[in-house]
């Protein structure tokens, strides 16, 4: 361990390569060896770096605890805030291992870069189905032969209502004595105002105003 602990670089490249393969298994299917080398490399960082067999398992904790949380993100929530949490999670155990600035700074553009280049396994290897519902590569339309709109919202396409709410633009509008969330096209439509159905994209309802002659 003592060439890591000489050169600062080393840091960068294990730190690096640590997390390029531990992302890249929480993105593709690799049934587990990237987590093996993810594992193996990123342990070897905090033991190389801490004495202290209880500071080494605290840190290394952080850091697969910024893991689990970028995982919880892409499984449950896929709106980004529980990944940028992990993210800095990962960044902040590496850099209080670091024994100076400089190891430090490496060890973070390592953790930055190992990001990065692991989204490239995207393109080779089969992607984890959790991420599908913020990485679609085909739009869901008819003719892929799908159906993005329900049919009882498509038959509401060029009917008349009003709206219940003040659109703003988001709003309630009745048609055919019934409700429906509706939205205008970011323009203000006050309530009891005539609307007709412009647009619908599964539930969405896209409505503007009558204008009356």
């Amino acid at each position: 361990m003592d060439i890591i602990t000489e050169t600062s670089w080393l840091g960068f490249l294990i730190v690096g390569l640590g997390t390029m393969f531990l992302i890249g298994e929480l993105l593709v299917n690799m049934r587990g060896l990237f987590a093996v080398l993810g594992i193996v490399s990123i342990t070897i960082y905090f033991y190389a770096y801490l004495n202290d067999p209880a500071n080494f398992t605290i840190l290394l904790a952080v850091y697969f605890i910024g893991l689990i949380l970028i995982l919880i993100d892409g499984k449950l929530l896929n709106d980004g805030s529980l990944a940028v949490l992990g993210l800095l999670s990962m960044v902040l155990s590496v850099i209080i291992a670091a024994p100076d600035i400089y190891t430090g700074l490496y060890a973070v553009i390592g953790v930055i870069i190992g990001v990065a280049v692991s989204f490239s396994f995207l393109k080779v290897f089969k992607r984890r189905e959790m991420w599908s519902k913020i990485a679609l590569k085909d739009r869901l339309t008819k003719e892929a032969g799908y159906s993005s709109m329900n049919e009882t919202y498509q038959a509401l396409i060029g009917k008349t209502g009003e709206t219940m709410t003040d659109l703003r633009p988001v709003g309630t509008v009745r048609i055919d004595d019934s409700e429906y969330s509706a939205i205008s096209n970011a323009q203000f439509i006050k309530k009891g105002t005539k609307v007709q159905v412009e647009q619908v994209d599964g539930t969405r309802i896209l409505v503007k105003q009558i204008e009356e002659i």
